[in-house]
């Protein structure tokens, strides 16, 4: 039987839902019986989607590669040390082939604020073995990684409540 090629997608744009697409992947990967590692950078805590992904057991995987306390503007040397050796660790087991589909949520945000350079990406792109689905998410997503994308979707906000005051509502937005 010949092996399934895989792609890289690419979830950004200022709208809301790019994670959101990615974890309706992660649902069909797992109806499929595929083997999943989720990877969120500069985030860190027990959101309602890392508390459901933990259910899936032993066929889903969660990293988070973050403080928790990032701030758009200058990242700490801790926030970039935590978030390279993330993207090792990553770069490790993509290699040795146990996941199907890797989703590292919010690489975008962290290549376009200076936490991770380009050229890693660039070389974990490179490096991907075909039968490897990945997905990388969030805001800003830098035209070299969209070039190397098979498919890229931009998410547009149009209009959103945050813009009245609501905060981020739990299991809507955390």
């Amino acid at each position: 039987m010949q092996e399934e090629t895989r792609y890289i997608h690419v979830y950004t744009g200022n709208g809301k839902g790019k994670t959101t697409a990615a974890l309706g992947l992660i649902l069909r990967a797992v109806g499929a019986g595929w083997q999943v590692l989720f990877c969120q950078f500069l985030k860190f805590g027990e959101f309602s989607e890392i508390k459901a992904l933990k259910k899936f057991g032993e066929q889903v995987t969660v990293r988070q590669y973050g403080s928790g306390r990032f701030i758009k503007g200058r990242p700490s040397e801790k926030e970039i040390g935590v978030a390279m050796a993330g993207l090792d660790e990553i770069m490790q087991v993509m290699e040795e082939g146990k996941y199907d589909l890797i989703v590292l949520d919010e690489i975008n945000t962290a290549v376009h604020f200076g936490v991770i350079p380009l050229k890693d990406i660039r070389n974990l792109l490179e490096r991907r073995p075909k039968n490897v689905e990945l997905i990388l998410t969030g805001r800003w997503a830098h035209e070299e990684i969209i070039e190397q994308a098979d498919l890229v979707t931009e998410v547009r906000r149009i209009k959103h409540y945050f813009g009245k005051g609501v905060p981020a509502r739990e299991g809507i937005e955390k």
